[in-house]
């Protein structure tokens, strides 16, 4: 599932995402700018995946983080449950770098996998890019 992002066009990050969307059990997939936070590009049925939250809880993470709306969504619901759950991936990320670097100024985070009994969320750092893949939980 870590498969590494594609250094270079914007058609090897396209074959990337396709090939990650036909594998199964992948819910969803979202790029982001590794130094902005903004959503590059979408894919799948993103708006189910957070639980309905009151606003208050996700507009601190959102707050800190100004995003695109270049997504690819079709709905408002669903762009905002993107850029929602981007900006917390974001920070997230952010978090595990400076504690990676707090350990090991010499290392660098590489990947962040993170279980629930509903989803797991596959993080991949690159350079340019933070690829989100969600996909189900299987059974245990």
């Amino acid at each position: 599932m870590a498969e590494p992002l594609p250094s270079g066009s914007a058609d090897a990050l396209e074959e990337t995402l396709g090939r990650l969307s036909k594998k199964a059990g992948v819910q969803a997939t979202i790029v982001l700018d590794r130094t902005s936070g903004a959503i590059l590009k979408t894919s799948g049925q993103i708006s189910w995946i957070r639980s309905t939250k009151t606003n208050g809880a996700s507009s601190q993470a959102q707050s800190q983080v100004a995003f695109s709306t270049e997504a690819n969504t079709s709905q408002p619901s669903e762009q905002q449950g993107a850029e929602e759950l981007a900006a917390l991936v974001w920070a997230f990320v952010k978090t595990a770098g400076t504690l990676v670097d707090e350990i090991d100024s010499e290392d660098e985070l590489k990947l962040l996998r993170l279980r629930t009994r509903k989803q797991e969320l596959v993080i991949v750092p690159d350079t340019k890019y933070l690829l989100i893949v969600i996909h189900e939980t299987p059974p245990a």
